[in-house]
């Protein structure tokens, strides 16, 4: 059971009340324009909501992950692009600057990006190193007192508005992953940094993508994260959380569909009746229902979790595994039950249907968090049911 203190519960109100009365409407524009929500974004960094796992002293809430699970899911709920552009600013593009770096830098990049005046993010993916991280192209060189960075990231969030990027890049020619290094770089000041292609996607088109091209950028050695080694293990130590993150933001996704599938069930009459009375389409809202209702336990166990300090990486894998291919499958019903109208797109369960795709990989694929869990098939190891 699910217990929300009356703290977490008086925040989740306060932000359903945001995402209804400036999210929701402003939804089908972004989707349509596939425009990152510059305003939007902005207005979730004057509201705290982009510091809430960051301590006070830079600007943030110091708030739990339980908490920022509410957040996550209920601006999922009204835009799941909004939602991804918020996740990759609140955790990837800054908890390495604030676990790694300076007093300098997070002074200069970290309390900025917490008020929504800066756009950063998290640059790991290339054309040719997707899940096998080993297979990282980018160098990063010692030159003095500077790294010269060199190599092409892709499927970077944000990256045409990027500000600052974490960078991963490999510091030797040693194969595996033992020489992956942090970099954080700066847009304005670096030179070398260009925008490649833009991807246009067919799912969550205001988190804008695209390819980032390191053309020997010269990189202080202030700006390397936390050594030359050691960059997966520091991926690894905030994955649980992102993992976490991923699921709520897919409960979100599943409950605004559940939502406009249920309404219309009620309302559209065949053969006399709402077909929501119908057993056909009855039996899919209950389906629905009870699915959505074990990702939102799954999810805030494993927040619970998090915050009481364990290491979940299996529970993490299993929840985000489970929400994420549930959303899937309930924006997918949603479109059934409004039959020929799931395909206008005058209806919103067109952009549920379409985005729910973007939770797959994100996170980790689904084959890939099979891959994890099943490396440890115990059922009760003292962890998931504590």
């Amino acid at each position: 059971m699910i217990r929300l203190t009356a703290e977490q519960e008086s925040f989740r109100r306060a932000v359903a009340k945001f995402v209804d009365a400036e999210v929701v409407p402003a939804a089908e524009a972004i989707d349509e324009r596939a425009e990152f929500p510059t305003r939007l974004f902005r207005r979730l960094g004057e509201l705290g909501y982009l510091g809430l796992r960051y301590p006070e002293a830079y600007g943030g809430a110091d708030a739990d992950m339980v908490t920022y699970c509410l957040f996550a899911e209920e601006l999922a709920r009204g835009s799941l692009s909004v939602a991804a552009a918020a996740a990759m600013q609140s955790l990837m593009g800054t908890y390495f600057v604030y676990k790694y770096g300076s007093e300098e830098l997070r002074r200069r990049y970290l309390v900025p990006a917490l008020r929504g005046d800066l756009v950063a993010t998290f640059a790991l993916t290339e054309p040719n190193a997707g899940s096998d991280v080993a297979s990282i192209a980018t160098r990063a060189q010692r030159r003095g007192d500077r790294y010269v960075l060199r190599g092409t990231k892709t499927w970077v969030t944000s990256a045409p508005v990027a500000d600052v990027l974490t960078v991963a890049a490999k510091t030797s020619e040693e194969r595996g992953m033992r020489s992956i290094a942090l970099f954080l770089l700066d847009r304005a000041t670096m030179r070398g940094i260009t925008l490649g292609k833009a991807i246009d996607k067919m799912s969550v088109r205001g988190s804008v993508t695209g390819e980032i091209l390191l053309e020997d950028v010269e990189v202080p050695a202030e700006h390397l994260l936390g050594g030359e080694t050691g960059g997966v293990e520091k991926i690894g130590g905030i994955l649980s959380e992102i993992r976490v993150m991923t699921a709520a933001i897919s409960v979100g996704l599943a409950r605004a569909a559940y939502g406009a599938a249920l309404a219309y069930a009620r309302e559209r009459v065949a053969f006399g009746k709402p077909i929501a009375e119908h057993q056909a389409i009855g039996f899919k809202l209950a389906d629905m229902l009870t699915s959505l209702h074990a990702a939102i336990l799954m999810t805030y166990q494993a927040a619970a979790q998090l915050d009481a300090g364990n290491v979940i990486a299996r529970e993490a894998a299993m929840t985000k595994l489970f929400a994420s291919e549930t959303a899937v499958r309930i924006t997918d019903e949603a479109a059934r039950i409004f039959a020929s109208y799931g395909l206008a797109m005058e209806y919103p369960v067109q952009r549920y249907f379409r985005d729910a795709r973007f939770l797959l990989p994100g996170g980790g694929t689904s084959e890939i968090l099979r891959v994890i869990i099943g490396r440890d098939l115990d059922w009760d190891r003292g962890q998931a049911f504590a």
